[in-house]
């Protein structure tokens, strides 16, 4: 199908909700759709933190053009999955229009568009939304309004939520049952709000001064909040929404090779898809992930530092019938810095200002998009150049990709610095298409 906003064609819309059901229409012109137009190697593209369809389809748009001229005779074809997640518009993105940086108030307040934003991902919590906003503006002085702050953003963002998405926030299992407890939203407000101050302070965040107000790292707070329920929504809508549309897919049209491609948390989104497939299904040839927002774990079927422990994920790479191609990038400060503090367990560590922050890159709370793959045996690492011309069949890989994903400022850094011609080469040769 043609649409004017896309730069390929043919081009398919997956729309799922939170709890992973799918728009049934958008899927059913997809299923039909590729037999149609005799497609060969699907590539589906799953968004982060983007907050409407917009900016997923902008997006798409960019990172698919190169496609065609890349791969001439392919009988391409091309899916974006539209998944309802959200990003703070103080996050920019290199190259994209950000229509209201001047109109950004100064820290901690919450933007316009970041309110409007909240609005849309948590409906049917306007009332507590307000709220936060109207404390992050005023600042109270009072220890107790930050735990009531503490208090409202639980209530938000649904810690154990009804449903199945409270199936779907751990990214690793011990003996069997899933480490998930986010006591970053159940400690004591001032001493993480306090922690996050610091962190942005450290990390050079414009508007944050020294030293650092705790109202600072309580808008950082209402950040991670967000993440840890987006978090939770992509690992739903990728096990129970596209896994099993992939499969519908390989029923209807067996022919066809889907190559799973996904940014930030949508990596974590495409991996739980793998996780969703109906057995037997061998279709899916290739997963690229580009600065991948979960645990470098998530795979390994032990951890470094607990025997007893190993990834959600262990041995899903086996389901593709190709490799497991993990984009990373030291330029990443949101997944470099932000990820590991808001990820770790309180207690774990002393607090962030004895917190080696060059030493905690690689600890164990790391991110798939800052240094990759980790624990899973005979992962190979290598430079972005050399991976383009000799990937493996097979297995997981780990390929640095700082050369390209490098711009950004903080406290993103370069996390959605993926619009690059040498990636789209990559998903290519992670596919084997030609």
């Amino acid at each position: 199908m043609t649409d004017p906003a896309m730069s390929v064609t043919p081009y398919w819309e997956l729309t799922f909700d939170a709890d992973g059901d799918p728009d049934g229409a958008r899927r059913d012109r997809l299923l039909a759709g590729v037999v149609e137009r005799g497609v060969r190697d699907l590539v589906v593209f799953s968004h982060g933190w983007n907050s409407d369809r917009s900016g997923a389809t902008r997006l798409y748009s960019r990172f698919f053009e190169p496609f065609p001229a890349l791969a001439p005779t392919a009988r391409l074809g091309y899916a974006g999955v539209v998944w309802p997640s959200m990003r703070f518009s103080d996050e920019p993105i290199p190259d994209f229009p950000r229509s209201v940086a001047a109109e950004l108030p100064p820290r901690p307040a919450l933007d316009k568009d970041s309110r409007h934003a909240l609005l849309e991902t948590f409906p049917g919590r306007a009332t507590v939304i307000d709220q936060l906003a109207r404390m992050l503006d005023q600042q109270p002085r009072e220890e107790a309004e930050l735990e009531e702050f503490g208090r409202l953003l639980r209530l938000l963002v649904d810690i154990v939520p009804p449903g199945p998405q409270a199936l779907f926030a751990a990214d690793t299992l011990a003996e069997g049952s899933p480490q998930d407890d986010p006591e970053i939203l159940t400690g004591s407000t001032a001493a993480i709000c306090q922690e996050l101050a610091m962190a942005l302070w450290l990390a050079d965040t414009p508007g944050v001064e020294a030293p650092p107000s705790l109202w600072d790292g309580a808008h950082e707070l209402l950040r991670q909040g967000t993440y840890y329920a987006m978090k939770r929504r992509a690992g739903t809508v990728g096990e129970r929404g596209l896994g099993r549309v992939i499969g519908q897919l390989a029923a209807a049209a067996p022919q066809v090779r889907v190559h799973l491609v996904g940014h930030s948390f949508g990596g974590r989104l495409v991996s739980f898809a793998l996780r969703g497939l109906p057995e037997g299904v061998r279709t899916v040839k290739s997963v690229t992930l580009l600065q991948g927002a979960f645990s470098h774990y998530a795979f390994a079927t032990r951890l470094p530092h607990d025997p007893r422990a190993g990834g959600v994920l262990q041995g899903q790479q086996n389901r593709i019938d190709g490799p497991l191609v993990c984009c990373y990038s030291g330029h990443d400060s949101a997944l470099g810095t932000m990820y590991p503090l808001a990820s770790r367990m309180a207690g774990d560590a002393q607090g962030v200002a004895a917190f080696d922050i060059g030493r905690a890159l690689g600890a164990k709370w790391g991110a798939m998009g800052h240094d990759g793959v980790q624990a899973v045996p005979g992962t190979p690492s290598l430079k972005l150049a050399e991976a383009i011309g000799k990937l493996p069949v097979k297995g997981c890989v780990n390929v640095d990709a700082a050369a390209v994903v490098r711009r950004g400022g903080p406290p993103a850094g370069a996390h959605s610095d993926i619009v690059h011609r040498e990636l789209a080469q990559l998903v290519l040769a992670a596919g084997r298409i030609r």
